[in-house]
């Protein structure tokens, strides 16, 4: 399936055509040598920027430096959280203040420069790709746990990238269409490459940060496991769950009659009877039953959440419609 891509042209004239959306989290150190360096990108650049930077909970001096540079930085543009609610908030809360039809997501801790914005957006405006994601490139300190997500991830998920979870440019309507989940952000490029849109990747130097520390440590990880583990599960059995739970439950229940049809003829012509084997027969028969009853309650909710897909898509369209209008 070949994902529509919407016309710049439409657009109204004046408005950024990339919106980076920062989301900023302590960040009051770094955020005015990014915003500086944000000027001195956009200046050279022929197409419109913002910059939008989510203060997602800061507890240190990053709202006033942000009200400094809003008065600064033209370009600039602000959302507040009063408490933190994590990065995927903060990318969602950044897209609904954005203008633009090209999306960025660029952390403000300065391992990545802005410089490196234009060659994520290139090949979007090029119409080359929907989706571009940047390739590491230097020393990273936490290489091992990367790598490990990347294999995982690409076991699990057919995606032509090396490297998911990363700074990444892509066009507005991904966003619309990604589930709005707590640390989903990491498989954005997953999601989207599955709704049929072209994904790619560019190399992006990776440096030390500028100031502060990082907010992310090993217990992340079984997080981010199961996370994708979800993310898995939706995909494959997202729209069928009885093919997950009904299959599994009627080969259960399938073993549990199999099996005391054999233990009741075994006590019957050769008078064997084994405790065991009837609690085994007992636990299938249950669990078989308990998980087609799963699978019976899933296809209704998916009916449900198609019908929420659908009403949805409408009252898009008539909202487009009315703009148009």
């Amino acid at each position: 399936m070949t994902a529509i891509r919407p016309s710049a042209a439409a657009r109204p004239v004046g408005l950024p055509r990339v919106s980076v959306l920062v989301p900023a989290k302590d960040e009051a150190e770094n955020l005015p040598l990014f915003l500086s360096l944000c000027a001195e990108m956009i200046a050279g650049q022929a197409v419109g920027y913002e910059v939008i930077v989510v203060d997602d909970g800061s507890r240190d001096a990053t709202p006033a430096v942000l009200a400094e540079a809003a008065r600064v930085y033209p370009f600039l543009r602000t959302v507040r959280h009063r408490a933190q609610r994590g990065i995927a908030d903060a990318l969602r809360s950044g897209y609904l203040a954005a203008r633009g039809d090209i999306l960025v997501f660029y952390p403000a801790d300065l391992q990545f420069k802005p410089e490196d914005i234009p060659r994520l957006v290139q090949p979007i405006l090029d119409d080359a790709s929907d989706m571009v994601t940047g390739y590491k490139q230097g020393v990273y300190e936490k290489a091992f746990v990367s790598g490990i997500y990347n294999k995982l991830s690409r076991s699990l998920f057919d995606v032509p990238v090396k490297d998911l979870n990363n700074v990444k440019a892509y066009r507005r309507v991904i966003m619309e269409e990604q589930p709005v989940r707590p640390d989903w952000h990491r498989y954005m490029i997953v999601l989207a490459h599955a709704k049929g849109y072209t994904v790619s990747e560019v190399p992006v130097p990776l440096y030390p940060r500028h100031a502060g520390k990082s907010k992310f440590g090993l217990s992340r990880i079984p997080i981010g496991v199961l996370d994708m583990l979800a993310v898995w599960f939706e995909l494959r059995f997202g729209q069928k769950p009885l093919l997950a739970f009904g299959m599994l439950g009627a080969g259960l229940f399938a073993l549990g009659v199999l099996s005391g049809l054999v233990a009741v003829v075994l006590l019957l012509t050769q008078g064997i009877g084994l405790r065991w084997v009837w609690t085994l027969i007992q636990t299938c028969l249950l669990l078989g039953s308990v998980f087609f009853a799963t699978g019976l309650l899933g296809e209704q909710i998916a009916v449900m959440r198609a019908e929420q897909r659908e009403v949805r898509r409408l009252i898009e369209e008539a909202i487009a419609e009315r703009r148009k209008s």
